[in-house]
């Protein structure tokens, strides 16, 4: 079975914000999300692979036999533009999304350019919604 690309590994949340980051207000963002998705999940920041930062994990499996860990919520601050990692199924992942402000939408991902095109609270709920639903569906680690 092949293994995941995006594993948790040592690297420095910091180390790579201040080497991969390179506009200020990218950065300052970037500790930001770090604050608020730390206040909301419970969980200390990790870097998953080379350029996620994430926080807490959880153990899923799929009818294929597929197994891995992932991260329970998330983002990257890729040169264009920001990555959320948070999922939420069903009418509330809708309902939270036309409340959440500025952002494209991808198949696993929320992309936004700045923290203040997002509107807090509703993030703060889709980030628990997220959380709560993964701790009903997996193994929280």
């Amino acid at each position: 079975m092949a293994k995941n690309k995006t594993a948790e590994t040592n690297f420095s949340v910091v180390d790579f914000i201040n080497s991969f980051v390179d506009k200020e207000q990218k950065k300052q963002d970037s500790f930001r999300l770090i604050e608020l998705m730390r206040k909301w999940s419970g969980f200390e920041p990790k870097m998953w692979g080379p350029t996620i930062i994430g926080f807490g994990s959880y153990h899923y499996k799929y009818a294929s036999g597929h197994e891995g860990d992932a991260p329970l919520i998330g983002f990257s601050p890729r040169k264009a533009e920001f990555s959320l990692y948070v999922t939420c199924p069903g009418n509330d992942n809708k309902n939270f999304l036309d409340q959440l402000g500025k952002y494209k939408m991808a198949k696993a991902c929320i992309y936004f350019k700045k923290l203040d095109d997002l509107n807090f609270d509703t993030l703060e709920k889709l980030c628990n919604t997220t959380i709560r639903y993964l701790n009903e569906k997996h193994e929280i680690r």
